[in-house]
């Protein structure tokens, strides 16, 4: 059974950083794509970023500019590197995989980011 296990998530003032992981029972190798949704009170689910094997990224607007988005197969790992951030970033931020061949999706528990004022 596939399971994604994030962490990193913290209360972090407003222009501050966060480095997300989030880490995979099984190698990411053939996970295609990989990404970042996150939910903030009250909203829906929206995507933040994905990754293809390839290494194409697809951003988000709404933090376009202010994350990056790594994937390490070999740790098995996937990254979001996030700056200056805001407090319309507090959300609980989800990780998840696609596995292209069964046509699975698979999402970690999510992390808690709060981005206080």
């Amino acid at each position: 059974q596939v399971q994604l296990v994030e962490s990193g998530g913290d209360l972090v003032q407003a222009g501050g950083s966060l480095r997300l992981s989030c880490v995979a029972s099984v190698s990411t190798s053939s996970f295609n794509p990989m990404g970042w949704y996150r939910q903030a009170p009250g909203k829906q689910r929206e995507a933040v970023v994905s990754v293809l094997k390839s290494g194409s990224t697809n951003y988000a607007d709404s933090m376009k500019g202010r994350v990056t988005i790594s994937r390490d197969n070999a740790k098995n790992t996937l990254y979001l590197q996030m700056n200056s951030l805001k407090p319309e970033d507090t959300a609980v931020y989800y990780c998840y995989a696609r596995d292209p061949v069964w046509r699975l999706d698979y999402w970690g528990q999510g992390t808690q980011v709060t981005v206080s004022s």
